[in-house]
């Protein structure tokens, strides 16, 4: 299969390179210093101590220049949820021409809602990616740990599409309901991560702080309770304990899975920072808190239900990357951080 991968980061650079060392030709969408990159040294992937390199991507600039150049047979949107408007209105020039489908790997739960609207919803496949990676370079990717890949199963190409992951060596798992599948990788997204950056703290800290904790546990009951009140019931991701982790949130006192949410959690995430604290690290302007805790508040209110504290931790969050509120206030001062989720209204 071709595929046009649009966003060369850390997700575009682990399907796309594993595609492309699949033998399946692949072309990105990049950023001109990305795309320099990609077409004079390629890809690399490290796992473990292995690195695999290709040489056989090829990078464009625009949505519009790829879609001339090639010929895809699926587009792949790899970008942050904060960049989907943008890429809406990119894309029409060449997919409104060509019409291949455009499989969704962001994170978040409105991506393809807004890409339905834009494009039509039998242009879309819903799909998430399990695996951490990062991506320490322009052309690096390094894959922390691997999981694999969820994909809704309800399209005409969806199973050419998983044959030719599972080809290149990703764990690929279908699913019937979309939105149960994007929901459930949403619980993933949120664990541990607003309150991680905004603490500054490791994950494994954050699990081991009684407050924190208390926050964790409120924040994901917060999205089980949404989920429960649209019908969606919690999937098996691949290689991801998020059922036995639903019903623990559920059905049993937070004390008796405390350790063990620690060492799935933490130990799942590898060497990787939880993306939020990655974010406000190396000083980023804008995180996607708005599109995972700040939907679980948004969809909760549609829904007539309260989530206060998905909604403090995104207000919180946003106010520090966006330079309104000193991260000092909160660093390494967990209280801090408790006393303003819990504060009265």
């Amino acid at each position: 299969m071709n595929f046009l991968i649009y966003g060369s980061g850390a997700i575009g650079g682990y399907v796309g390179g594993s595609l492309a060392l699949g033998g399946h030709p692949v072309a990105f969408v990049a950023r001109p210093a990305q795309a320099d990159v990609l077409n004079t040294r390629g890809l690399t992937l490290r796992l473990n101590q292995t690195s695999l390199v290709t040489h056989s991507v090829v990078a464009f600039t625009s949505p519009a220049e790829a879609l001339a150049h090639t010929n895809p047979d699926c587009i792949v949107l790899a970008l942050k949820s904060f960049d989907t408007p943008a890429a809406i209105a990119d894309l029409p020039k060449g997919v409104l021409l060509n019409a291949p489908p455009i499989l969704c790997l962001q994170n978040g739960v409105d991506n393809e809602p807004a890409l339905a609207a834009a494009f039509g919803a039998e242009r879309i496949i819903a799909g998430t990616v399990l695996t951490a990676v990062s991506a320490p370079a322009v052309g690096e990717v390094v894959i922390e740990k691997n999981r694999g890949v969820g994909l809704f199963a309800g399209h005409p190409l969806s199973q050419s599409v998983a044959l030719a992951f599972t080809g290149a060596g990703i764990l690929t798992r279908l699913y019937p309901n979309a939105e149960a599948m994007k929901w459930t990788k949403l619980l993933t997204n949120i664990m541990a991560n607003a309150t991680a950056a905004i603490c500054d703290l490791p994950t494994a800290a954050v699990f081991d702080h009684p407050g924190l904790y208390c926050v964790e546990v409120g924040a994901l009951r917060e999205a089980l309770g949404v989920m429960k009140a649209k019908g969606l019931e919690v999937v098996a991701l691949p290689r991801t304990p998020t059922r036995p982790l639903a019903f623990a949130l559920r059905y049993l006192p937070p004390r008796l899975y405390q350790p063990i949410f620690r060492r799935a959690i933490a130990g799942g995430r590898g060497d990787k920072k939880p993306s939020f604290h990655s974010d406000l690290s190396v000083g980023k302007t804008r995180t996607e808190v708005g599109y995972l805790n700040g939907a679980v508040a948004r969809h909760a209110v549609a829904l007539g239900l309260p989530a206060p504290i998905n909604q403090r931790l995104t207000e919180i969050l946003e106010s520090i990357v966006a330079g309104r509120v000193p991260w000092a206030e909160y660093r390494g001062q967990p209280g801090r951080l408790i006393e303003a989720v819990f504060a009265s209204p």
